[in-house]
């Protein structure tokens, strides 16, 4: 039997110190940020590849399940859509115009003001993301870059961050979905 548990203590504890790094005024000032788009009836916007777009993808069902579940009855509701959900129409837009315009392109034709933005790229250098973040700033909208290693050009152009700063993807997308789940339940038991 081969014995993997240094491997797996250093990921634990990889996880731990980077967790026990983060900059919680940021975080909490992008949970207020998405606050304050709900309280606008305003559409917050989720965009990833690969493990980002599954997290982002993921915070669609956390926050249009369930956080709304746990609003009071009249409140206005939170609306997130994933911009890398509709197969179909990235891969059309991938074929027929730029892999680099998949968001960007469907983010143009849906943005408005009072909407968020939620950019997720490990690296913070997804041409596919930067693009759409030109977007948003084009209309005024908002951005929360989600990242790892030192932000990339994301870490520029967002107005508000959720970094966790390690030179390391798996922890990085750990991360990620942590502030997802961790946004989910302050919203939840806070309101």
């Amino acid at each position: 039997m081969t014995d993997y548990r240094k491997d797996m203590k250093e990921y634990i504890d990889s996880e731990i110190r980077i967790l026990q790094s983060l900059n919680i005024d940021e975080l909490n000032a992008a949970a207020n940020a998405i606050t304050d788009c709900r309280k606008r009836g305003g559409t917050v916007y989720t965009i990833g590849n690969g493990g980002s777009a599954a997290t982002a993808s993921h915070m669609v069902v956390d926050f249009g399940k369930g956080a709304n579940e746990h609003l009071a009855s009249g409140e206005k509701p939170f609306r997130f859509e994933c911009l890398a959900d509709n197969v179909p129409s990235i891969t059309a837009i991938g074929n027929d115009i730029s892999y680099d315009e998949i968001f960007s392109f469907q983010l143009e034709r849906k943005i408005k003001p009072g909407d968020l933005l939620i950019a997720i790229s490990g690296s913070g250098n997804s041409r596919n993301i930067l693009k759409a973040a030109e977007v948003a700033k084009s209309h005024g909208v908002p951005i929360i870059g989600i990242t790892g290693y030192n932000g990339g050009k994301l870490d520029g152009m967002c107005d508000f961050r959720m970094h966790c700063h390690i030179d390391d993807m798996q922890v990085t997308e750990d991360i990620h979905m942590m502030f997802d789940h961790m946004l989910l339940r302050v919203f939840c038991l806070c309101g």
